[in-house]
This record gives C-alpha cells, structure tokens and sequence, in this order.
C-alpha cells in the first residue's frame, strides 16, 4: 500500500495546528469572560474588557462568538460540561454506601468551585434556582444541569433513607436543603469569594462536613 503523499501529512499537522490555536484562543476568551463576569456582573462588564485581558482585539471576539451573551453562555455551557460527569461519578449507585457518597459529594462541589473561583463567583452572582427562567439561554443551561443534579442527589436521599443512615422524609425536598447549605457555604468561602490567598475568615470545610452530618445522617 503506497504511503500517505507527503503534501497530504504536511496538510493534516497545519489542520491540526490551527484546530488547537482556536481552542486555545477559545478558551482564552471564556477564562477572561469567566474573571470578569464574576467580577463585575454580566450588565457591568464589557467585551472590550474581556478582549484586552484576553490579549485580543474586541474584534477577534465574533470569531468565536456571536455576542455577549453567547459568550455569557459559553461560559456556564463549558463548566457543566466539566461538573456533570464529575458529578454523576461522584453519585453512581453503588459507588460507596450513602453516608460516604454525601461527604464525598460535599467534597466534590466545594472542590469544583475552588478550583474554578471565578466562575464560582459568577455561578453565585448570576444563579438562583429560584428565579431561574427558560427565556433566557444562561437560565436554560443552568436549569438543566440543575434539575439534573436535583435528580441524582434525590436518589442518593432515597438510597441512603432505605439503609437506614438518612433522615426521613422528602428525598426531593432533602436534595434542596442540600444544595443550599453547600451553597450557603460557598457565597462565604474565602477560597471562592476573597482576592486575599492569605483571607481564612470563613466557615472551615469540616465543621461543614459536621453540618451536613447532623442535619441528614441518623445516628447508629
């Protein structure tokens, strides 16, 4: 069998080569969009300004993005595509048992929001389960990513309530409750919130841990 032509190789690297210089120009934009959205809120902030930190002209933007608020929208769409799998591993039955997997999953979502602070200030600044609305695209993605992990953590209530190490009661209702505490913690995490590495005011993880313990295991 003849080998590939040598113009055809030299073809498919340029191919390569200009795929990863728009995902890096790419992402660039959605890092820089993430920190100053979080910043400053969606209405506040400028494509300019998120030009300049990326290091692009306010032009280069449409190259990616159809606006403002599809690059908005990039943003939350990237990062639930990051946490939804991370989340539902976290979660598969049968992984541990129910009380493990609760931790686990405190864990999980106070990492994911630590290793992505700035989008964790956005997620706060810009997402209410509350007030959340299909008419609007960002709304749209967060409500179904949302309503997912709703599912999956009613189902962990409902695993751990037939063991019998969960508290009685709604297992929907407990996945709210939850989620709130998690999130009542994270609107005060100086990991997520201060500009300060040196800022440890705050509610320390364990005594969230401690927290949830006490408010959905049943003592043995």
């Amino acid at each position: 069998m003849a080998g590939t032509p040598a113009t055809e190789v030299n073809e498919s690297r340029r191919e390569q080569r200009r795929l990863r210089h728009q995902h890096l120009s790419r992402s660039q934009f959605l890092d820089a969009g993430e920190e100053i959205f979080g910043r400053k809120g969606f209405h506040e902030t400028t494509l300019k300004e998120i030009a300049e930190l990326a290091e692009f002209s306010v032009g280069s933007v449409y190259s990616f993005f159809d606006s403002k608020d599809d690059l908005f929208r990039q943003i939350f769409v990237r990062r639930g595509d990051e946490f939804m799998p991370q989340l539902r591993e976290v979660l598969r039955p049968g992984r541990s048992v129910p009380d493990a997997q609760l931790h686990e999953l405190v864990d999980f979502q106070v990492g994911f929001f630590r290793s992505h602070p700035h989008f964790g200030r956005l997620y706060l600044k810009s997402s209410s389960a509350a007030m959340l609305s299909t008419d609007r695209d960002v709304d749209a993605v967060v409500a179904a990513n949302f309503n997912e992990a709703m599912q999956l953590q009613a189902a962990l209530f409902d695993r751990g309530q037939e063991a019998g190490t969960f508290r009685r009661g709604d297992p929907v209702v407990l996945a709210r409750l939850f989620s709130g505490i998690v999130a009542a913690f994270q609107a005060t995490d100086p990991a997520i919130i201060s500009d300060s590495p040196d800022d440890t005011e705050g509610f320390a993880l364990a005594e969230l841990h401690d927290l949830v313990r006490g408010a959905f295991v049943v003592s043995m």
